[in-house]
């Protein structure tokens, strides 16, 4: 599978996106002062302890407090079974049994503690923090509470990960590793050179804890391209392509460092139109902040975004197949696989996801969907969990989530609207504005003029449905004058003394 990396770097915003087969896949944005905070370690201090929520606010020097549960509070222990830590910050299943300690008996008010962001803050939610730090480099990943070493699920083949296993219990370290997919065939020395950065690091971390008062910053996180290129680019990277000299010195600089061979597929784009439309970046980009998306044989998928989930539909739209209806079905189910699959990380959705295939009749179409849906998915690097395909043809999803997607990052709610995306009809304004107008008390006397504001669609409703200003202008005896202006909100309407 070809692979490359799209560096768009500006003063006011640094865009990454990583393609697959030539299609964009992620989309990573990063804007003066809007800064992730997903990664950073502060010395924080505990506002308050909710028992009833089994979890406390802390303070890391932000507006919003940062919201600690029980369950990042507890020593961490590595869940062996999903050895594949890979984001900053983000604990592989702290496990309690059913006696776990309370909230208020782990922290208490005022408690100074070591925490790390593991989510940005999310529709006007606090940041999440962790207080099981976990420090990530080119091919480890440093726990110094826990005492485990595991090995990126990601790798598979038995005897790397024996390996792998046995070059970590070598190491003489008071915490705990884990290999990183980039740890696959890394010799002895990157390993060792690894362990040394990251313990030094977390020995930093520890003393500026003791030096300091909460709330106070420990340690930031790398910038955008710094990270994407630890975390994201392995060998199998053909390029790297970077729109700004001076970033593009930068990664190589860190790539040399971290990663030698990746250096020499650093370059500076040079073209005349800019990087992200050059290779049609913002074009797919545009596409994922639309509710509905068309599939090539003339079906659709529609994407829409709740607070409770999102929810994914895929129809058949204008494909009317060439056999019977099962097979227009599953043809058109096979085509969106890919494409949700996609869309599911390019539009960064998270939390519970429901997609809603056509319904099949067919077992073997029904498990065949499935299966190559679980694998276009396992090419995610975030967490998820597929539950089986039900009666009513539903996939239920849930995805780590650790950021504010596409749509929250690029979009905000209508003000018209409220984020409804509806609008009231002419009809339903014309009568609105008949009420607002003869509801007691009246605020008009016979002879007034009144000046109604509205947008051009409504004035031509009223003006073509007379009977509404007529019966209006009879009973109050005044006279009513309806004035065109597209300014004002559709389905809305503005009274103005004559």
């Amino acid at each position: 599978m070809s692979k490359e990396l799209l560096v768009n770097a500006t003063p006011p915003e640094m865009r990454v996106a990583l393609r697959e087969e030539g299609r964009t896949v992620e989309v990573f944005h990063e804007r003066r002062g809007k800064e992730s905070l997903v990664g950073n370690a502060y010395l924080a201090r505990v506002h308050r302890v909710l028992p009833g929520m089994q979890a406390a606010f802390v303070s890391i020097g932000y507006e919003r407090d940062a919201f600690l549960y029980v369950e990042d509070a507890l020593p961490q222990e590595l869940d062996l079974e999903a050895e594949d830590i890979e984001a900053p910050g983000e604990p592989d299943g702290a496990t309690a049994g059913p006696a776990r300690p309370r909230i208020d008996e782990l922290v208490k008010e005022g408690q100074q503690l070591v925490v790390q962001v593991t989510k940005d803050p999310i529709a006007g939610k606090g940041p999440r923090v962790t207080a099981n730090v976990s420090l990530p480099g080119r091919t480890l990943v440093y726990l110094p509470a826990a005492r485990e070493i595991g090995v990126s699920r990601r790798i598979t083949d038995e005897a790397e990960r024996d390996r792998l296993r046995g070059l970590l219990e070598r190491f003489e370290s008071s915490g705990g590793f884990i290999a990183r997919t980039a740890a696959q065939g890394a010799a002895p020395a990157e390993l060792e050179a690894d362990r040394a950065y990251l313990e030094s690091l977390a020995a930093k971390i520890a003393r500026r804890a003791e030096e300091g008062g909460a709330p106070a910053l420990l340690h930031r996180e790398l910038d955008l391209p710094l990270r994407v290129l630890r975390d994201l680019v392995t060998p199998d990277f053909e390029a790297i392509r970077v729109d700004d000299e001076v970033a593009a010195a930068r990664l190589a600089e860190f790539a040399s460092a971290i990663a030698p061979a990746l250096a020499s597929r650093i370059e500076v784009y040079r073209g005349d139109a800019p990087i992200f439309d050059r290779f049609g970046v913002e074009r797919e980009i545009e596409a994922a902040l639309s509710s509905r998306l068309p599939l090539p044989s003339g079906g659709s998928c529609v994407i829409h975004q709740t607070e409770a989930l999102v929810a994914i539909d895929v129809n058949t739209g204008r494909f009317t197949g060439k056999e019977d209806l099962e097979e227009t079905v599953f043809a058109t189910n096979l085509e969106a696989v890919p494409e949700v699959a996609r869309q599911i990380r390019l539009r960064d959705l998270g939390g519970l996801l429901v997609v809603d295939f056509i319904d099949m009749q067919d077992p073997e179409h029904r498990r065949e969907v499935f299966e190559r849906f679980e694998r276009e998915l396992a090419r995610d690097r975030a967490r998820t969990r597929v539950l089986q395909i039900s009666d009513f043809g539903l996939i239920e999803i849930t995805r780590q989530r650790s950021r504010n997607n596409l749509e929250r990052v690029l979009t905000r709610p209508c003000p018209h609207c409220a984020g409804t995306g509806r609008a009231r009809t002419d009809r339903t304004a014309a009568l609105d504005l008949r009420r607002s107008l003869l509801r007691p008390p009246v605020l008009y006397a016979a002879g007034d003029r009144v000046r109604i504001r509205a947008p051009e669609s409504l004035a031509e409703f009223l003006a073509a449905e007379t009977g509404i200003v007529d019966e209006v202008k009879s009973r109050l005896k005044i006279e009513i004058e309806i004035v065109p202006d597209d300014s004002v909100a559709p389905g809305s309407f503005e009274i103005l003394p004559g």
